[in-house]
């Protein structure tokens, strides 16, 4: 009986990888170069659509190997011009990314896992269940379709090329850490974005963030803290109790040591939760003398989980203690009203 094995993805492979391949079917290494610019700069989702390779290596390359690129089975668009896709993988599995058109720039929000097993309290990722970790090639995958998608919706104004990406989506990208980093230098070296406009979040994982501080890249981190308190902290993101608060500013200053790059925190307020006076000067006091940017993020709702967003005016309190703090600041803007914006809602939906 004859088994037919599964053939390789092509997307996730640089262009010295790529030309390895060439080389083994017998062909020369520049052909490497050609295949990368159908995967990375035009978006190829079949090898036939490779018109420039020969007939006969076309056809050697289809018995082994496939493009890998994920579907749309969804998608849903805000007024913003923020728009969710909701992915189907080669295996069955869901996974989310959020195209951001901005004025002066367009981001990508992407994912780094199916599921999440922080299990975050205020998150919708964590609520469907952790699946799997991505590849690096279904993490670069979403950045293609995100501007794939842009293209087709001519009110986004935009020429589907995406200039900045963030780690933001579902998942804890430093538990997935090869892949991450994988997909990190091909965004850089094949798709051309700046390692200045790339940024990854972690919800605290102490070993991956001095493992990327070794790295000596010029990305930014941001790290999601949430919490003052460590029972509290402990509570909200249950995954990361192991980890201090005190052992996260450590492993955040190493991180601006070995980088000479600051840290953004991301902290998420929830309505009588985190966002009292008292939560702004202590955080103001943690994060003195740091080389640092907080990120504050009124809660966007996930139903069924009892958090709120606290009223404005508390924001602004909030903002305004960091600020007099000599803390730098900013309000996230608030996007994809409409949408299920949250990271993992509309997977969850369509579960």
């Amino acid at each position: 009986m004859c088994v037919m094995t599964e053939r390789q993805k092509l997307l996730g492979l640089d262009t010295d990888e790529l030309g390895a391949v060439a080389v083994e079917s017998g062909e020369k290494a520049y052909r490497g170069r050609q295949i990368a610019g159908w995967l990375y700069s035009r978006g190829a989702r079949e090898i036939r659509d490779m018109k420039n390779l020969p007939t006969g290596f076309r056809a050697a390359l289809e018995a082994l190997y496939t493009v890998g690129r994920s579907q749309v089975v969804k998608a849903a668009l805000s007024k913003d011009r923020t728009f969710k896709l909701l992915l189907k993988l080669s295996d069955g599995e869901l996974i989310e990314t959020v195209g951001m058109p901005y004025t002066d720039r367009f981001s990508c929000c992407v994912s780094t896992q199916a599921g999440c097993p922080v299990n975050c309290l205020f998150c919708a990722t964590g609520a469907s269940g952790f699946k799997r970790s991505l590849t690096a090639a279904e993490i670069v995958d979403q950045v293609l379709t995100v501007g794939e998608y842009a293209v087709t919706q001519k009110a986004l104004k935009v020429n589907g090329r995406v200039s900045h990406v963030v780690f933001m989506g579902m998942g804890e990208p430093l538990l997935n850490y090869e892949a991450t980093l994988k997909a990190v230098r091909l965004l850089n070296s094949e798709l051309g974005i700046g390692m200045r406009n790339i940024t990854v979040s972690t919800i605290g994982y102490i070993p991956g963030i001095y493992k990327l501080a070794a790295e000596h890249l010029q990305l930014t981190l941001a790290i999601s803290l949430h919490a003052v308190d460590e029972e509290q902290r402990r509570k909200l993101v249950p995954g990361m109790s192991r980890y201090s608060l005190r052992e996260i500013i450590d492993a955040a200053r190493a991180y601006i040591r070995e980088t000479n790059r600051r840290v953004t925190f991301e902290y998420c307020l929830l309505k009588g939760v985190n966002d009292s006076r008292d939560d702004a000067i202590r955080l103001a006091s943690l994060l003195k003398g740091l080389n640092c940017h907080v990120n504050l993020i009124p809660y966007n709702r996930v139903a069924g989980s009892g958090f709120k967003a606290p009223e404005p005016k508390c924001v602004a309190d909030f903002f305004t203690i960091l600020e007099a703090s000599h803390i730098q600041v900013t309000q996230r803007e608030q996007l994809g009203a409409g949408i299920a914006a949250a990271c993992g809602q509309l997977r969850r939906q369509s579960g």
